[in-house]
This record gives structure tokens, C-alpha cells and sequence, in this order.
């Protein structure tokens, strides 16, 4: 009824499922499904590797901030999530990445401005960064209250991704945005039209171009419009 094209491990950490994804991955391979992983990239290099030798396609991974905010806040190393990122994408995975954007712990113009550069450096100008909004909830709700993302600064770190030259930068969860849709990195026309997690519109031409200016638009997979749409 869905009209699924694959797999996601997601929601929890799917690094915590790892023997599970090792054993459906290829099932899902077998009866021509894709595997996705949304991940916080912490993985081992070599747990990367079995993932990707399993059948891993696509990753979109957390960069929770710079290395500062992702030590106090996460406990972790930022430097290896970009490891694996750049690991991933090396082994023929496709990958995309994500930073939820938090005012007073990443949200800093030149924070964001030198994560936009290292992933133009690392990865290259295609690969798409989601910048996403915070809603308060846990302990940022109740003890130390934080307050939601205002969109304006979704928009200006958009604004500061396309500037340091990437291609794809996207404002998310803010369902209806402009920014939600994949738009020509050339003439800046909205391409795949989204809200929240369903494509309203689809206007590529069949060999993955711009139908405005000719421009080659990099993606994989086939859209799924919503009945709307069709």
C-alpha cells in the first residue's frame, strides 16, 4: 500500500541494530529493495565496512556541530563522524547529512559557515545538507529550556551553505517551506517539491535534468508522487 523502494533503520541509533542490518540487508538486496541508515555516523570504521560490504546504500548522518559543542553536549569526537562520512561516500555510499541547528549551542554564523566549507572540502559541493529545526523536548524543555529554532536562522545558515558553494541545502522541519523542495542548483528553480515526507511535485526531465535551464541534477532513485500529484 506503500509503495516502499527499501529499507531505513532509523529512529534509534541503527548502529545499535547492527547484527540486525547485517542480516537484512542482503534479503532486501535480494528482492531488489535499497538499505538506508539515518545514523549519527559513530560507528567503528570497521563496522562501516560490514555494513557497506552487506549492502548498506545510503546514510544521511548527524553533524550535531562543531567539535566543541559535539564534545560537551555528546561526549563524543566529531572528527570521527566525518571520518566515516568520508569513508561512506569513498565506498560508493550515498550520503547526506544532517545538523539540527540549536540556538545558543550551534547555531553561530561562522560555526556553520566553517561546517558547510569542511563538508565542500571532504565531500564535495553535491552532497546535501539538511539543516533542521529543534523543537524543545526532554531535558532542554524542563530543566534548561531552549527555545525552538526560529526559521529566519534556518534560512540564513541555508544561505550560508549556498554561499561556501554547495549545491543542495535544505530547511527542515518546517513542513511547506520553499527550502523543503530540491531546487536547480543552477537557476534556482524548485525541481522536487516536497511536504514533510511526501513529493507533491516531480519536474525533471527523464534523464535527471533541469527542463528550465539544462542543468544535470544529481540523485538516485525513481520518485514516488503522492496521489494528489499523479
Amino acid at each position: 500500500i506503500y509503495r516502499c523502494q527499501g529499507t531505513s533503520v532509523s529512529f534509534n541509533e541503527p548502529t545499535l541494530l547492527l547484527e540486525y542490518s547485517l542480516d537484512i540487508f542482503p534479503l532486501a538486496r535480494k528482492e531488489g529493495y535499497y538499505n538506508t541508515y539515518v545514523t549519527n555516523g559513530y560507528m567503528t570504521a570497521p563496522a562501516l565496512d560490514m555494513l557497506v560490504a552487506h549492502g548498506l546504500d545510503a546514510m544521511n548522518i548527524d553533524i550535531k556541530g562543531e567539535a566543541e559543542a559535539v564534545s560537551h553536549f555528546c561526549g563524543a569526537d566529531v572528527n570521527v563522524v566525518w571520518r566515516n562520512a568520508v569513508q561512506a561516500k569513498r565506498q560508493g555510499v550515498w550520503v547526506e547529512l544532517t545538523t539540527l541547528v540549536i540556538p545558543g549551542v550551534n547555531d553561530a554564523e561562522e560555526g556553520l559557515r566553517r561546517i558547510a566549507e569542511r563538508i565542500k572540502r571532504e565531500l564535495g559541493a553535491e552532497v546535501p545538507w539538511h539543516l533542521t529545526g529543534y523543537y524543545p523536548a526532554y531535558k532542554f524543555r524542563e530543566e534548561s529550556y531552549v527555545p525552538p529554532t526560529p526559521v529566519s536562522t534556518l534560512e540564513k545558515a541555508r544561505d550560508i551553505g549556498m554561499a561556501q558553494g554547495l549545491k543542495y541545502v535544505y530547511v527542515g522541519n518546517v513542513p511547506g517551506h520553499r527550502y523543503e523542495n530540491t531546487c536547480c542548483p543552477n537557476c534556482q528553480q524548485s525541481l522536487i517539491e516536497r511536504y514533510g515526507f511526501t513529493i507533491t511535485g516531480y519536474y525533471l526531465t527523464a534523464d535527471k535534468h533541469c527542463p528550465y535551464c539544462g542543468e544535470a541534477v544529481l540523485l538516485i532513485g525513481e520518485p514516488m508522487l503522492s496521489d494528489a500529484s499523479e
